[in-house]
């Protein structure tokens, strides 16, 4: 995953370290820097990190120190406010992680305009011979009912098939990366004679599956919303490798705050006003509740059946 200079430097900087005022969270500093493997070929790494869980309720309070209060207060506080998206106090807590991933992942990643990214120029830099490749078994026909979602998993004659065309288009589009650079794997110029294309044209004939890097700062609320929508299941599977990663991260630095949010957000449920008053009337027992007739549409009804299959004798 990284040269050996690499992992010299990962190793230095978690052997190195640093006098401070500030508030530290031990189970975080104890993860800095160090890299958990995504998708084989990729992986996130906590770079650095402002506040934590008494941060966040010391924001809410605006008040100088701890003072009286218990661990249990926090808690509550915090669960309080993540239940009724109380959302400044959040923002206050901030991480910067580094990612490799592959470029078609970044381009979701990126989507999430609330935080601050460098990635690493392909313009300046030439990229490595690095790609994603999907297992066997992570590749699925089209959905039927979803436009942007996959279906049921190939055969596995036929994912082999997609696997050799992944990897033979990958190496030929590298080949000819390389060959407009003029150089070869090493770095070295192949012909002294021959002109050298600009990287940022040369860039083009790469395909979206080779793996780029960036470091993004996000504050804590809007981390928490794109882990939501992305460690979800309905998000691309590839994504959602690099979410779930996240999340034993942010797991480590704001324990407090990760509980509230898998109760309140990732665990947690939105009804529809209309989804409401249909739930209060089969549960005050009125009979076969039409779920269209009451302001639900088709799909609505279909996944709030779904969410609670027990109310599937009393609705239609």
């Amino acid at each position: 995953m990284f040269s050996t200079d690499q992992q010299s430097e990962i190793d230095a900087a978690r052997a190195g370290w640093a006098q401070t005022r500030r508030t530290v969270v031990p189970a975080a500093e104890d993860a800095l820097y160090t890299p958990l493997p995504v998708l084989e070929t990729g992986f996130v790494r906590l770079i650095d990190y402002m506040g934590g869980d008494a941060a966040i309720v010391q924001g809410a309070r605006v008040s100088y120190g701890k003072g009286t209060r218990s661990t249990s207060d926090d808690r509550g506080l915090i669960r309080y406010l993540m239940r009724n998206r109380h959302t400044s106090p959040f923002e206050l807590a901030v991480a910067k992680f580094h990612v490799r991933a592959p470029i078609f992942v970044t381009r979701q990643w990126f989507r999430h305009r609330t935080a601050s990214i460098n990635e690493y120029s392909a313009r300046y830099s030439v990229l490595e011979k690095e790609f994603y490749f999907p297992r066997p078994e992570d590749i699925a026909r089209q959905s039927s009912s979803n436009k942007q979602g996959r279906g049921d998993s190939l055969p596995a004659d036929a994912a082999e098939q997609v696997l050799a065309l992944l990897r033979e288009d990958a190496t030929r589009c590298y080949d000819h990366y390389l060959e407009m650079l003029n150089q070869d794997e090493a770095g070295n110029i192949v012909d002294p004679t021959r002109p050298v294309v600009a990287r940022e044209l040369a860039r083009m004939t790469l395909p979206v599956n080779v793996m780029t890097q960036f470091y993004w700062q996000i504050n804590l609320w809007n981390l928490l919303h794109f882990l939501r929508l992305r460690a979800d299941a309905h998000a691309q599977y590839e994504i959602r490798a690099y979410a779930d990663a996240i999340l034993t991260l942010v797991e480590r630095w704001v324990p407090q705050t990760f509980e509230a949010f898998r109760d309140y957000m990732q665990e947690a449920a939105l009804l529809s006003g209309p989804a409401l008053r249909a739930l209060r009337a089969i549960l005050a027992g009125d009979g076969t509740v039409d779920l269209q007739a009451a302001g639900l549409s088709k799909r609505e009804a279909a996944e709030l059946i779904a969410l609670l299959p027990e109310i599937g004798p009393r609705a239609r």
